[in-house]
């Protein structure tokens, strides 16, 4: 063999290798799996503003080699385009399949909320579930304009979120989120339900008041239509409401002090002197006093029709209600429970 095929020999030689360390670097790189996790799906988080190596940190613990995943990130131009939100990897996945995760498949989260007795106590919440910050929620849910404009007030601001699950994305907005709950408000008072307000003679906001009330006073959802009843009854004839409840509410907020548990009104807190006091305001409180359950909202406008004006907790049956409809009757229903009450030691 002259020299000259020698050479060419061996510079096709060396370039078969060369083309196969690069096909071996190409598929190592972007096609072999490249988790390092046991289950089947990891969550990432990327917050606003967050650049490459900060998305680094949480990723290396996921993954086999960090850094091929680096220099196909690169490659990608996937390290400039980082873009925050909720995203998932399986099990499995090559660096190609995880950028491209990461790139475009913003993963919506169910965020759900339940008895809040305050603004700031579902700002909280929703802090614990989504991006923004508690601060940043309760900045949006008392925006004044938007509440003039939504037609409420501060105090009756809570009865806009209505309990329930609901599919958002992890990074939106605080004012975004606010926006979507208004739209699930809208949807929730349908034709049928402001039909039935209107029969009931009360507005959307009396209405989820005296079901924050009827929530306080039941949980037992089959006795709820019958204790709305009552207070329905009451303002019919221009009773005072007289809900324990919402005297527990006006001592925990005219103290400042929503952790305290309170399982007996004493005398003296009938005085505290606040309109959530329906001890001495007349008609329903200016806002809930919790966020009360669709269950209770049903019950309001489908309050049960009868001739009941008082109930107290029954002794003999836990959870449920005796009914009355004089006072004689419910001041014996009442000296029951208050024995029952003493017996156990409740001062408080």
């Amino acid at each position: 063999m002259s020299n000259l095929k020698k050479v060419v020999f061996a510079t096709l030689l060396l370039g078969l290798v060369g083309m196969g360390v690069f096909a071996y670097f190409v598929y190592t790189s972007i096609f072999v799996p490249n988790t390092a996790f046991d289950n089947e799906k990891a969550h990432v988080y990327i917050t606003t503003g967050s650049d490459f190596d900060t998305l680094m940190n949480d990723l290396e613990p996921l993954l086999l080699d960090p850094e091929s995943f680096k220099r196909v990130a690169k490659r990608k131009a996937y390290t400039q385009n980082i873009k925050s939100g909720h995203y998932e990897l399986i099990k499995g996945m090559n660096n190609n399949e995880i950028i491209n995760a990461l790139r475009s498949r913003n993963v919506p989260i169910n965020i759900k909320y339940n008895n809040q007795e305050r603004l700031e106590d579902l700002a909280g919440a929703l802090a614990r579930q989504m991006e923004p910050d508690s601060l940043a929620f309760l900045e949006a849910i008392t925006d004044e304009a938007f509440l003039k404009d939504a037609g409420f007030s501060r105090e009756s601001a809570l009865g806009m979120y209505l309990p329930n699950t609901y599919e958002v994305y992890w990074n939106t907005s605080a004012t975004g989120f606010r926006d979507k709950m208004k739209q699930e408000y809208e949807r929730f008072w349908n034709e049928n339900r402001l039909a039935k307000l209107k029969q009931v003679g009360l507005s959307k906001n009396e209405a989820i008041s005296l079901a924050a009330i009827v929530q306080k006073e039941t949980a037992k959802v089959d006795e709820k239509p019958r204790v709305a009843g009552v207070y329905l009854n009451r303002l019919r004839v221009g009773m005072l409401l007289q809900a324990d409840p919402t005297v527990i509410y006006a001592k925990k907020r005219s103290e400042q002090n929503f952790d305290q548990v309170i399982k007996r009104v004493l005398y003296k807190d009938l005085e505290i002197d606040s309109p959530y006091n329906t001890y001495k305001y007349a008609g329903i409180p200016p806002g809930p006093i919790a966020m009360p359950d669709i269950s209770s909202i049903n019950a309001v406008l489908n309050a049960e029709k009868h001739d009941f004006f008082y109930f107290v907790a029954d002794v003999t049956n836990f959870g449920y209600h005796k009914f009355a409809k004089n006072l004689s009757q419910h001041n014996r229903n009442k000296a029951e429970y208050v024995r029952w009450l003493s017996k156990q030691g409740v001062q408080r």
